[in-house]
């Protein structure tokens, strides 16, 4: 079936495009940009994306990988990226 007919994509060749990334670099994260790359076309007006993106979720191999998983559980408890609360200037004190 024909995704995007601007680029003449079919389901086959995303499938084919996922089982190859993921082939090439077991933990890549494939992005619906890296499939157009590999297929060596670009999307034009972007009407086929949901359909792609649908399209993509259904692939076998386009599942985060193993070492990726899990990454927001070890930061548990960590707000603000680290920071400490007062870390803006704005919500700093005038007399600091």
């Amino acid at each position: 079936m024909i995704i995007c007919h601007c680029s003449q994509i079919s389901d086959h060749d995303i499938r084919a495009a996922v089982d190859w990334m993921r082939a090439a670099d077991p933990e890549a994260i494939i992005t619906p940009g890296k499939v157009y790359h590999t297929l060596g076309k670009r999307p034009d007006c972007g009407s086929c994306m949901p359909l792609f993106l649908d399209t993509m979720r259904h692939c076998d191999n386009l599942a985060v990988p193993p070492i990726l998983r899990g990454l927001r559980a070890t930061r548990k408890g960590a707000i603000h990226e680290g920071r400490r609360q007062g870390h803006r200037v704005s919500q700093r004190s005038a007399t600091v």
